[in-house]
């Protein structure tokens, strides 16, 4: 007989449900691991034909990983499923697990496709470089507002020229150079590390034909050619043009009046095309 079974998963422990002709025949918790978590779906749910479990932080690591071990693993879209959990008189861990398999057995739930490793490597990279960028801007203005408390105004530029700007100012100011100059250090030690970065940025991006050929466009570096091809990944996922522009958030928005419609700005894509993401709806 079939054998549907739900995941809730948490950092720390994942709780299972196993439901069959229509009724929950199991139901525990294990460590959250994919070994664990394949072990016991194995010895209570050994005809599983569906596994599901939500969009999350470990949704990737988890859907690779069972993935790899046999089982029928399956990513549901997490804004979806809310709805039918939050009918549960009870929220808890368990009850979401008996919800996600009852979904899984009525077939009511969204797939959506997971990103392969090296698609998530790459984003890890994209993102730890733009992480680094923020805190030595933040260092930056950090020193800037403090020096000005005190009548030091430091001039316009960045690099070499901020650094020596400082330094410049703070000559004769030594009890204020012991609290300025420890930052100047950290602001020094991120920009070299986001330099580092930046290279093995432009080394990826030189091995991929897709890279290079978006980097002939004025105006496209390593940066924004990386982050978006391993945003699409595949472009056979999307059927046209217009449904990348749905998924990266430059829909337009159309705004009915009276007799009027005003198609106004597109949607903020800031998030979706630069922040890491893991997944994305199925077709």
């Amino acid at each position: 007989m079939d054998q549907y079974v739900g995941l809730d998963v948490s950092l720390k422990q994942t709780s299972i449900s196993v439901r069959q002709n229509r009724k929950r025949i199991w139901r525990g918790k294990c460590l959250s691991h994919p070994r664990a978590v394949a072990e016991a779906i194995r010895q209570h749910a050994p005809n599983a034909v569906l596994v599901v479990f939500e969009t999350g932080s470990l949704s990737t690591w988890f859907h690779h990983e069972l993935t790899a071990a046999g089982l029928p693993a399956v990513c549901i879209d997490a804004r979806h499923a809310k709805a039918a959990l939050d009918t549960a008189p009870n929220k808890t861990d368990a009850n979401d697990a008996d919800g996600l398999s009852l979904l899984a057995e009525a077939g009511f739930f969204r797939e959506v496709r997971v990103k392969s490793w090296a698609a998530m490597q790459v984003r890890t990279l994209v993102g730890g470089r733009a992480q680094l960028i923020g805190i030595s801007s933040d260092l930056s203005n950090q020193i800037r507002g403090l020096m000005r408390t005190f009548g030091l105004v430091v001039p316009a530029g960045g690099g070499r020229i901020f650094e020596a700007n400082v330094r410049a100012l703070l000559e004769g100011q030594a009890a204020l150079a012991g609290s300025i100059l420890p930052l100047l250090e950290a602001w020094r030690a991120v920009r070299a590390q986001a330099t580092a970065l930046d290279r093995q940025l432009v080394a990826v991006a030189r091995q991929s034909p897709a890279c290079r050929l978006l980097m002939t466009v004025p105006g496209i570096g390593a940066v924004t050619a990386l982050s978006y091809t391993t945003m699409i990944e595949n472009p056979a996922n999307f059927g046209n043009s217009r449904a990348v522009g749905a998924f990266v958030g430059l829909t337009t928005r159309g705004t009915n009046r009276a007799r009027s419609t005003t198609t106004g700005t597109s949607r903020d894509a800031a998030t979706s095309t630069c922040a890491p993401c893991s997944t994305r709806p199925r077709r």
